[in-house]
Formats: structure tokens, sequence, C-alpha cells
């Protein structure tokens, strides 16, 4: 059975500067297991079927409108049979002339009730964001997340093959640090996986025979970041003489994180490699190839051979 991961609803509530209406007193913190949001139009009609106490409802101009043309004793009735089902948290992204009655109705059964001037479109964009990442499946890699050139390029090889050496050349040459030896990765959808450091570790570094350096303070704020899409995975791993190595790029390998495949690929370190300028030429060569170029492909129709001539 797969893991159900939860995010405290006061989190959201600091994270998106939402204006708290009202918010039960309990010595339980209120959690959010549930990404999706509902819209609960129908739900004030008294239909209810799917409706899903545990997702948080936002309200917005369409909802308000309607509720603002029913009579005292009607809106009483629409608001009650909704807040008496217990939806786990209500935002409202407009003002509304019964904020009394709906604040009197939120206390009365304990529904978290919030506000915020944003744009209904807008809030609910921010806060599926903020719950895909915060709900997401995820696992810990070990190794370096850089962004280099504009892509997240996770680096991974056993301890000692010189990810954290090969992350420092790189910061020098301007790119930017996300996670140094654990990477906690999240798929915050079915085609975006998302890298970042445990807090207690973020923008830290270890450097055999150093010791632990602070990259932001060493190399300033430009440097780290605290996320990034994970978009290509090289492999570093010593040379092996009984290893043949692709030495042309037909082949475009793939790995798989949390059930995603990501472009890969592997690089032997020998001595006297520049493993920095490697990786920044193999990012690019990534970035050539999503855009449809591939060089390899290039020169062997130029020489007239097919794939499977090589």
């Amino acid at each position: 059975m797969s893991h159900q991961y939860t995010v405290a609803l006061k989190k959201i509530i600091n994270d998106l500067n939402l204006q708290v209406l009202y918010y039960p007193q309990t010595e339980e913190e209120i959690l959010v297991s549930h990404a999706e949001l509902m819209r609960p139009g129908l739900a004030f009609t008294g239909f209810f079927q799917g409706f899903v106490p545990a997702r948080i409802n936002m309200i917005g101009r369409t909802e308000l409108a309607y509720l603002e043309t029913l009579p005292p004793h009607l809106l009483r009735q629409s608001l009650e049979g909704f807040l008496s089902r217990s939806p786990k948290a209500v935002i409202i992204t407009q003002d509304f002339s019964f904020r009394p009655l709906f604040l009197e109705l939120a206390e009365k059964y304990c529904v978290p009730l919030m506000q915020s001037p944003e744009n209904t479109t807008h809030m609910a964009a921010q806060l599926n964001a903020k719950l895909s990442l915060e709900l997401a499946p995820r696992t810990t890699v070990h190794g370096v997340l850089m962004e280099i050139y504009g892509e997240g390029v996770l680096l991974t090889g056993d301890s000692g093959v010189g990810k954290s050496e090969t992350a420092l050349e790189l910061l020098k040459r301007g790119h930017r640090l996300i996670a140094d030896d654990a990477v906690e990765v999240r798929r915050v959808s079915n085609t975006t996986l998302v890298g970042s450091a445990p807090d207690n570790i973020r923008h830290y570094m270890e450097l055999r025979g150093v010791g632990i350096i602070n990259v932001s303070r060493l190399f300033g704020v430009g440097s780290v970041k605290n996320t990034a899409n994970i978009n290509f995975v090289i492999q570093l791993e010593p040379y092996d003489t009984e290893k043949v190595y692709d030495r042309i790029g037909l082949e475009e390998e793939t790995t798989s994180i949390l059930g995603l495949k990501v472009a890969a690929a592997t690089i032997p370190v020998q001595t006297g490699r520049n493993l920095a300028v490697i990786v920044e030429v193999a990012t690019m060569n990534y970035r050539q190839r999503a855009m449809g170029n591939n060089s390899a492909r290039e020169l062997m129709e130029q020489l007239g051979l097919s794939d499977d001539q090589n």
C-alpha cells in the first residue's frame, strides 16, 4: 500500500498568505491529504454526489453570485447543508455580503474559513501547485542536483567517484546547487519530477579533505536554488576497461525514478578528464536532443549509414 502524505493546513495558510476568518481551536493539527480542490457550486443547490469532505473547497465569484440571489432562509439552508458535511477547509476569493452568517455556521461546524484577495483562477493554480508538491510521492536519491544551463541535472554514482568535486567546479563556472548528497525527489505530476534538499542540510556541501562548506555564503545567493525539475540524470562511474561505452550517441539512455522515465547518460571517470566540462557538454547535448536535433544521427546520414550499421 502506498504511503499517504499530509501537509498542515497552517503551512498552506502561511505559504499562500491567506487571511484567516475562522480557525477551530483544537489541540490536533489539521492535516490535508488530498491534492484535488473542489468548487462547491452544485453542493449549494443540495447535490452532494461526488462530494469529498477531505478536500479543500474554493468559493469564487460564480458561487458567491448564486448565493447572493438566495433569500435569507434559503441562504442559511444552503450554507448549512454544505458546511454540515465538514469540508476540510474553505477558501473564498471574493468579498461577500453574508460574512456574519458564514462565520456563524463555520464556527458551528468547526470548518476552517479563509479568504484571499487573489483572482480565483490564480489562487486555484497556486494552491494546486502547492498541494501537488507537498503531497507528491517521493524518494531520496544519493547524488547531487545542479541547475546547468537552466536544466535540472542529477549527478549520481558511488561514494568517492567525484560528484561533489564536479559540482564544486560547476559552481565556479556559474551553475547552481540545489542539493548535495541527499536529494529529495517528488513526483508532482505524470511528467514532472522535482528535486530539493532536506531542510536541515540545504545549501551545504561535503568535500573530502575540506569538510562541510556553506555554498550560499562562499559563492553567493545566486549560486543556490531551493528546487529544480529533474530533466537529466548523469551517472558517474569509475572507468571499466571491460565495459563498452557509447562513443557515438545514437542510443538515447533513460533511467526510471518513481516510475517516470528520465533522459540519462553514463560518464566514465578517468584521471585527467575535466568532468565539469564534460557534464556541461552532456547537458547541452541533452537540450539539443530535446529540441529534436541529434548530432550522431545527422553525421550518420551525411555518411550514408543507417543506425544499425555502426
